[in-house]
């Protein structure tokens, strides 16, 4: 279990180094005003702890991904650890606290209006559909995957299941933030933690160990290759882009900015030690990466290990975890969908018509996007998911060379770095254009380069010929 504790040990300490430089150069002061501070309405800007902010936060950000992930990814071999710990400090931590803090000084804005306001109107346009095909995708993606679930479990119809999650998600998604998500969400969270400190404490206690491999190449049974296919496996866990999506749901609540680097750079490490947990549970549990690859899909797996080892209650405890956090992270899909037509067309959330408005025609497009073929509908959300992710980096980067541009680069090249992996999985990939892997590789890092050198003086040339101030005091809106 080496590479597991040396990748926890490695979250803990990038949060209180890397995570408060990142702060610092964001030039966090609690005098600055909130979006709470200007927008108080009672529906979705609403006051709440930090404790609640970062639970809820992390079960947003959570869903299937922490999970799923890390159990097809441990398949590549240690590399998957690896990638969740540098991933998750230097990059899903970055992008995270970037796609808050942005928010925050923004009247808690969606990712689409702050790439736009950052970025001009061609990138605004790009986020717009790219932030909303992203969330309708994770929407259904996370009603059927909770209903396949415990169909499995209990025999219902997953469809007539599937309808039930879709009615909560409506009268969630319609009441105000502190009616559910405020009170219930922040204990689902504490599960998801429970759980995962459950099912490491009794993979420890029972004497399971990792095989030994190079962290440096793969062992996946199907020789995959690590660039780029592990890095878009597992997203959630090491950076998601789904992450700025839900973002400014809680920009909306925190108080004043210190809270900025617990609620979100601070729920990205905690979702990364619980991915942590299920790569090691996974390739521990089955002894090899033949046999954990031979073991079935996820939810078989997910069955398989908490039933031997955590038994009855355990078993209860995992199912329940397993089913809530995509369910709690569905509802929220749904709500930043509705915040994001909000944004586009400005128009008000505060009465229950206006929330009507854009809310049905939401769901009624969720329900017709069910009989896809899941399988279809995770491939493409893996790929946009990574694209959105670099999207916020490059929103990232174009913030701090406005605000503070010494260090626009701890933004720029993790950017880079995920636009070689989406591109590159694109040329590649069966749903992309099936380009032998040299010249995928090649394609993705060179056009990854040509963009970063575009961008970086596009933007620097923007700077310059604005002159605005260095201060990153929040902007008027």
């Amino acid at each position: 279990m080496l590479y597991f504790w040396l990748g926890i040990a490695f979250l803990i300490i990038g949060y209180f180094t890397y995570g408060k430089f990142i702060e610092h150069i964001f030039k966090v002061d609690n005098t600055n005003p909130t979006a709470l501070d200007k927008n108080r309405d009672g529906v979705d800007y609403v006051d709440m702890p930090l404790w609640k902010i970062t639970l809820i936060q992390l079960l947003n950000i959570a869903g299937l991904g922490p999970i799923y992930g890390p159990i097809a990814g441990i398949l590549f071999g240690p590399a998957a650890f690896l990638w969740i710990a540098l991933g998750a400090v230097l990059i899903g931590g970055v992008h995270d606290f970037i796609s808050g803090t942005i928010s925050t000084r923004n009247n808690g804005r969606t990712i689409g209006e702050l790439v736009g306001k950052y970025m001009g109107g061609s990138a605004l346009l790009l986020m717009r559909g790219f932030s909303i095909l992203l969330l309708m995708l994770l929407a259904v993606v996370f009603s059927r995957g909770p209903a396949d679930i415990l169909s499995s479990y209990t025999g219902i119809s997953a469809f007539t299941l599937f309808i039930i999650v879709i009615v909560y998600y409506f009268i969630a998604t319609m009441l105000p933030i502190n009616k559910i998500i405020g009170r219930a969400y922040p204990f689902f969270g504490l599960l998801l933690l429970v759980m995962a400190v459950l099912i490491i404490a009794s993979l420890t206690l029972g004497g399971y160990s990792i095989p030994t491999g190079s962290v440096f190449s793969s062992m996946h049974p199907a020789g995959l290759a690590i660039f780029p296919f592990l890095f878009v496996t597992i997203s959630c866990g090491a950076v998601s882009g789904f992450h700025a999506t839900q973002s400014p749901m809680m920009a909306r609540c925190v108080r004043n900015e210190l809270q900025l680097r617990k609620a979100f750079y601070g729920a990205m490490i905690l979702e990364a030690m619980i991915a942590m947990v299920w790569a090691a549970g996974t390739i521990a549990f089955f002894g090899s990466y033949e046999a954990a690859g031979e073991a079935g899909t996820q939810p078989e797996i997910i069955k398989t290990m908490s039933i031997t080892l955590l038994g009855a209650i355990g078993t209860w405890m995992v199912i329940l975890g397993v089913v809530i956090a995509p369910i709690t992270s569905g509802d929220t899909c749904y709500r930043v969908l509705r915040l994001t037509l909000a944004d586009i067309f400005k128009i008000s959330q505060v009465t229950i018509k206006s929330r009507l408005m854009l809310a049905v025609p939401l769901f009624a497009t969720g329900f017709a996007l069910y009989f896809i073929d899941f399988n279809v509908l995770w491939r493409y959300f893996t790929w946009s998911n990574q694209t959105l992710a670099a999207i916020t980096l490059w929103l990232g980067t174009a913030y701090l060379i406005r605000h503070n541009y010494r260090y626009f680069l701890v933004a720029a090249i993790p950017a880079t770095f995920l636009t070689s992996v989406s591109i590159t999985y694109l040329l590649v990939a069966p749903e992309g254009f099936r380009l032998p892997y040299g010249v995928s590789v090649v394609g993705g890092i060179t056009f990854a380069l040509a963009v970063f050198a575009w961008s970086v003086y596009k933007l620097w040339v923007a700077h310059k010929a604005s002159t605005p101030s260095v201060s990153s005091k929040p902007t008027s809106s």
